[in-house]
């Protein structure tokens, strides 16, 4: 069983939310017409302004701030808080209005190692905006351990050992309090369907290329 933590064992995660949501409204416009239109330039200054403040928003429930790794890191942040437990942000931000929103999260791989160490947690930043012109409005915050997430809004992708994606980024399930051992047994039992999916999808490809390579050496 995980150790307690002192932001997800009771209400604290949310006045953590609200904290952020509120920090992220006291920022001033910060982006362009042209950064405007663009929702990787908007995401990028979004990610940027909360790698530099989140350590004053969570003020002394962490220390050992780390504001960024880099590219292709599992996470974007990290902090640990005085107990030792270790949290390992991924930040994501989500522009509403927008149709197709299907993140990756992390590899399974990469999650079931991390997640050996009970004092380790991989938590989702994911905040909401809307624009309009150059204003930026924050609509709503998430900030949950991933096993806060209902495998309703979750899927895997044919990426590597597979990757853990948000089916809608428009909708979030999330369970208060949701067991670890609860939602990486449904991951284990997802992936033992998986798998056997992908086996077969690659014999038919195997196949397909065969006889592909009959018919030249044929020609």
């Amino acid at each position: 069983m995980s150790p307690e933590s002192n932001i997800f064992a009771g209400e604290a995660y949310r006045e953590v939310e609200s904290s952020i949501k509120a920090f992220l409204d006291s920022q001033p416009d910060f982006l362009t017409q042209s950064t405007a239109s663009s929702t990787r330039a908007a995401g990028d200054a979004i990610q940027s302004i909360l790698s530099g403040g989140l350590q004053a928003v969570l003020g002394n429930r962490c220390r050992n701030y780390t504001p960024r790794f880099p590219a292709r890191s599992m996470g974007d942040l990290a902090f640990a808080d005085h107990s030792g437990l270790y949290y390992l942000v991924d930040v994501k931000s989500h522009r509403l209005g927008t149709r197709f929103n299907m993140p990756n999260l992390t590899s399974v791989e990469r999650l079931a190692r991390f997640y050996e160490d009970d004092a380790n947690f991989f938590i989702l930043l994911m905040v909401k905006y809307s624009i309009d012109g150059i204003r930026v409005s924050f609509e709503q915050v998430h900030f949950v351990p991933i096993e806060y997430l209902s495998w309703q809004c979750l899927r895997i992708g044919a990426l590597g050992w597979g990757q853990i994606q948000i089916s809608d980024s428009n909708v979030i399930e999330i369970i208060p309090g949701n067991l670890r051992k609860d939602w990486m047994i449904e991951l284990c039992d997802r992936l033992l369907t998986f798998y056997p999916g992908e086996i077969k999808k690659a014999e038919r490809r195997l196949s397909y290329f065969n006889g592909i390579r009959q018919r030249w050496l044929r020609a």
